[in-house]
Order: structure tokens, then sequence, then C-alpha cells
């Protein structure tokens, strides 16, 4: 696990309880213990795990590196749309991460795959970055909803990657933007990297990777009470893969996201439980017979609650 550092926004919480709600899949127990050994600081100083951890603190969680971990099936529930011998296309739903890292190491998606498909476990890897996310060909944020195909053997998953890398798989989201898009449709061409001022983030950086977004208007609406707030659902097909490429390229042109905790605008109003943004759309060629397919997902219920709270603006 490599160090995290966290700049205290809100205080109030007990420190070990932080830091347990920002590593899941790490015990209360095992965040005290390395409070203990000094391996969680505060402001660069050992504390006690009760400590309260106030406005403007820096903690900093750097626990022994003890190599990684082998991948456990964990039975979870998985929406299959689509499966054969080659590859399966799976709803995920908002809130599951898709493969293992030093936070998350027992409840993904990939978890959840190699409990129902066993013979998965040929690709598993813990000592290398694929091996780490076997038959994972492309991804989806946490909070990010939607259809994801994953390859069930090598030779499935080499077929899906070429076709990733030659941009003929069509992936189509749904996204609810703050603000009104005077654009019918659009195409974003900014290129995307690390954000020199934050590292954890992304951004339209100078030098960074080719990055392209294509997007139709498809709903302006507004609050249907209170403050007349304005919102457009659109559909976002990206051309590219980067890392969090439709929520960076939104926020680029001034409409973030709803909900989106990043890159989004903090404001009274309408909430979001999460990000609103749902790949509703995939097209790709099946890696055993080549022919061509395409899965639909319908809105979740959370966002279908978000959209009831909104009216259609002629």
């Amino acid at each position: 696990m490599h160090p995290t550092e966290y700049q205290i926004g809100e205080g109030g919480e007990r420190l070990d309880r932080f830091v347990t709600d920002h590593l899941n899949g790490i015990s209360r127990s095992t965040v005290q213990h390395w409070i203990k050994a000094g391996e969680i600081t505060v402001n660069g100083q050992a504390a006690r795990a009760s400590r309260r951890l106030v406005v403007g603190d820096v903690v900093l969680v750097a626990p022994p590196d003890t190599g990684p971990s082998p991948i456990e099936p964990r039975e979870m529930a998985l929406d299959v749309v689509y499966e054969d011998a080659d590859c399966v296309v799976i709803d995920k739903p908002g809130g599951m991460v898709v493969h293992p890292a030093a936070s998350h190491q027992r409840d993904t998606l990939v978890n959840a795959v190699l409990a129902r498909y066993p013979d998965m476990a040929a690709m598993a890897d813990p000592d290398t970055t694929e091996g780490r996310r076997p038959g994972i060909v492309h991804r989806l944020d946490r909070d990010t909803s939607g259809l994801i195909v994953v390859a069930k053997h090598k030779a499935a998953r080499l077929a899906l990657q070429r076709q990733f890398q030659a941009r003929s798989v069509e992936k189509t989201y749904l996204a609810l933007l703050q603000g009104r898009l005077s654009a019918p449709e659009g195409r974003i061409t900014a290129p995307i990297g690390r954000d020199p001022r934050n590292r954890k983030r992304m951004a339209v950086v100078a030098g960074g990777r080719e990055a392209i977004t294509e997007y139709a208007t498809r709903q302006h609406l507004r609050t249907r009470f209170g403050a007349r707030e304005s919102y457009t659902l659109v559909e976002v097909h990206p051309l590219t893969g980067r890392t969090h490429q439709i929520r960076v390229h939104c926020a680029h042109i001034g409409h973030p996201i709803l909900g989106d905790k990043v890159y989004g605008r903090r404001r009274r109003g309408l909430s979001c439980p999460r990000q609103f943004l749902h790949a509703c759309g995939l097209s790709f060629q099946l890696p055993g017979s080549g022919r061509r397919v395409e899965y639909c997902s319908p809105l979740p219920d959370d966002l279908q609650q978000v959209l009831s709270m909104l009216v259609p603006v002629v």
C-alpha cells in the first residue's frame, strides 16, 4: 500500500474512524495498530487514535509494505446482461470498485467475478498490474454505474484489448450536467494528465494524453421547486479512454456532472447520491464469433429519483 495523504476539510472526527472510513477493506483494529506504531501521523507527528481532527490537519497513512495480497474470490450479487465462453457483460452498480487496490481488497467487481467464474483465476497474479485486474479491459469509476465487459480468458482479453486500442468499441453514457448547455451537440478535444496542483486528480493540461469526447443534448431541465436551477441531460460518447475523461471534460467546458465530489461545484440545491454518470450502452465484437453486439442498461433507480425532481424546459 502506497503512502496516502489527506487534508481535513471538516473537523470533529476521531483519527481512527476517519482513516477506517477512507480505507475500505481495512479494519478499525488494524488502523489503530498502525496509529500506535506511528505509521499514521497528523501534521507529521504521532497521534492517538482518539484524537479529534480539525480543519487543516494533514493525515499521512504510510503502513508497512507487506507485499501484494492474493486476490480472493468473494460471493457478491452480479447483474449479468450477457455471457458466453469468452466474456461476460455486467451492469455494475454505483459504489462498486472494479478491481482490487490498497483500500479495496475484497469487495470489488473482480472479487465477485472470480467467485462466479473460478477458471478466471488462471489470469490472476497479484505481482503484476494486469494480473491484479484479471479479465478487465476497461474500467468504470467507483461511483459510475453501467455496462462493463470482462474477458474470461487470456485470448479473449487480447481480442477485446485490440478493439479498445483500435477505438472500435462504442461506449455511450448518460450524464446530468450543471447549468444549461447551449450547444445541441459538440466535440471536446482537450489533452488530459495529472493535475499539477493535486496529483490525485486529473485535469486538462498541456502535454497530456489525447482525449476526445462527443456529446449530444438530450433535454434541458430545471428544478421543480425553489430556486430555478438549470441542468442538461446529455448523451456522451468518449472516443478515447483516459482516467476520469468524461468528468474532466464536462468540468472543463464549465458544466460539471451533478454529484461529482472531485470535479463538481459545491452548491446548494438539487443533491445527488453520487455522480450522475451511467454507462448505458456498449457495442463491440464478441471475441469468439466476431459478431457485432450492442447492449443497453436503463438508468438506475437512484439516478431516476434525481430526474424526478426536475421538469423539462422547452
